[in-house]
């Protein structure tokens, strides 16, 4: 399976002035765990993702003052659409994170995070495991 068919096409894009307040609102209201944040000076992307909100807050970071530019990734990890599962819980295992922002040519297409690497394997290893247990016995990984 390909990142394509795990990503999420619905990118919440920020940009660097935006408060960490504004921003976790924004999060939070779409449910997402990251934010892309695109800087059109500097010309470039990064990510925000929940955990720099909560690195910051829990360092008395007043949320309605601190901007994102000061907390965001810019030396990110990006994965291609055609890239496997398997590469981007490599990309994501050596760096330590738990979102990749996904670049075709054009841009931003899609982040994909542990979670939904997870939601696609899930099925293909309960096929598996119950292939390989004994009649009657149930195999529940949730």
């Amino acid at each position: 399976m390909l990142v394509r068919d795990a990503m999420t096409t619905l990118i919440l894009t920020i940009g660097p002035a935006h408060t960490l307040r504004q921003a976790a609102r924004l999060m939070s209201a779409r449910r997402v765990g990251a934010a892309v944040v695109q800087d059109g000076d500097a010309g470039g992307f990064g990510i925000l993702t929940e955990r720099d909100v909560l690195n910051a807050i829990g360092t008395d970071r007043n949320p309605d003052h601190e901007t994102c530019d000061a907390h965001t990734t810019r030396d990110v990890v990006f994965a291609a659409p055609t890239w496997t599962l398997e590469e981007a819980a490599e990309a994501m295992t050596r760096g330590g994170f738990r979102h990749l922002v996904v670049l075709d040519e054009h841009g931003p297409v899609g982040i994909v995070s542990v979670r939904d690497i997870i939601r696609c394997w899930l099925p293909a290893h309960r096929a598996g495991a119950g292939a390989g247990a004994g009649a009657g016995t149930m195999v529940d990984l949730v």
